[in-house]
């Protein structure tokens, strides 16, 4: 059933009870010290920020989603459970659950604030989830300590209460919005920036670095040598072209060689400075320089722990909190599956899961489910190898 969003879910209700600050970061953004403007879209110009927003968006994205209830054995998929289909399948009829969960991933990274609406029936019951702008919503308490969210839309204000929003916040100060981290780390990005701007014009002039063009005389009209010049040899496409200089003209460049200024090595460490923001590894955005087959493995489980696990927990937690209710909490619970993302190589599975037979805590089916394989007829059985004896079986005694 479509449901449509503004018209039933963007009602008039009563108004805040105190002064709305909301979460402007504008006295964070503007000019930085490398004299560029950064925000969370000129940001994503940068390659290296748009490929670690990238590859956290979609590892997220693609990671499997299901709601789970506890059961006396442990747990069990709650696949008759609503929430089991809109986290797992569609949110909303406009969109799957990766496009879901990746952009509401990419605002978290560049706004530090994820927001979906909330859809819900006369019960309660969660019918849809609709991404919204984290730029466009304000959240502040009540006087009473209640929250309550603001959403801008085409200039009109829409209050919307706590109950009627999935808010996944990320670093903050005050537990209540996270800050961006585009914004925190302004200066670093508009470095990046600045490189590759001066990169563009240096092969937009043709790899050569500016100059004084010199005559013996007087000029009387210098623009229009100046412009003669730039028309014939500027840019790439006119590089080491032969230069006629006429009248005693002669040419000097006066701007330090690329080389020089070390732009190369600069634009190197912003990459490293970047992936440091964003805790992602050197290789995964293309920079080999330092990886070796050896150590590529272990920065990928470190990814997994220490990068991954982090915003793993963040949404469950955050999932659970918006969307569960207080009499469901106790009996279901959402979890993301990592454990795909921490298997070894092919031989270090089947050690692993050798090893786990032997001791009897998998069955030759829990292994089969693991690797995406059917189960098969008596591969449910829990066996032991029987070569382990008690320490008295075998005559031993103790030292007094």
């Amino acid at each position: 059933m479509r449901i449509p969003i503004i018209s039933k879910l963007f009602q008039s209700r009563d108004g805040p009870e105190n002064s709305l600050f909301g979460n402007s970061y504008s006295f964070f953004f503007g000019s930085t010290t490398s004299g560029k403007t950064v925000n969370e879209r000129t940001a994503m110009q940068t390659t290296a920020v748009y490929a670690c927003v990238r590859i956290l968006a979609e590892t997220i994205a693609s990671l499997p989603l299901h709601t789970y209830k506890y059961t006396d054995k442990g747990k069990e998929k709650a696949v008759e459970h609503p929430l089991y289909y809109l986290l797992h399948n569609e949110p909303n009829p406009e969109m799957t659950s990766f496009v879901f969960r990746e952009t509401l991933m990419s605002h978290l990274l560049l706004w530090g604030n994820a927001y979906a609406q909330i859809i819900r029936d006369g019960r309660g019951n969660v019918l849809a989830l609709y991404p919204l702008m984290p730029d466009q919503m304000a959240v502040d308490r009540t006087t009473r300590g209640d929250i309550y969210y603001i959403y801008t839309k085409e200039g009109q204000a829409y209050p919307l209460r706590s109950d009627e929003v999935l808010h996944i916040p990320g670093l903050g100060f005050d537990g209540l919005i996270g800050y961006s981290p585009i914004a925190m780390a302004k200066n670093a990005i508009g470095m990046a920036i600045a490189t590759e701007e001066y990169g563009s014009k240096l092969f937009a002039n043709g790899a050569n670095p500016g100059g004084v063009l010199e005559h013996p005389g007087i000029v009387k009209d210098p623009g229009r040598i100046r412009d003669s010049w730039n028309s014939v040899y500027q840019g790439s496409s006119n590089a080491h072209r032969v230069a006629v200089l006429e009248e005693g003209l002669s040419f000097k460049p006066i701007a330090i060689p690329p080389d020089q200024a070390q732009f190369l090595e600069t634009r190197k460490f912003q990459i490293s400075e970047i992936a440091r923001i964003f805790r992602i590894p050197n290789h995964m955005i293309g920079d080999l320089e330092r990886a070796t087959f050896s150590n590529i493995e272990n920065q990928s489980l470190e990814y997994v722990k220490y990068t991954l696990d982090p915003w793993v927990i963040r949404w469950e937690m955050s999932l659970q909190k918006a969307l569960l209710s207080e009499s469901e909490k106790g009996k279901y619970f959402i979890k993301y599956n990592v454990e795909g993302l921490l298997r070894g190589d092919y031989k270090s599975r089947m050690d692993g899961y050798a090893i786990g037979i032997q001791n009897g805590f998998l069955s030759p089916n829990d292994v089969r489910s693991l690797e995406n394989m059917n189960t098969i007829e008596n591969g449910d059985i829990y066996a032991m190898n029987g070569n382990m004896l008690k320490l008295e079986d075998v005559g031993a005694y103790y030292v007094e």
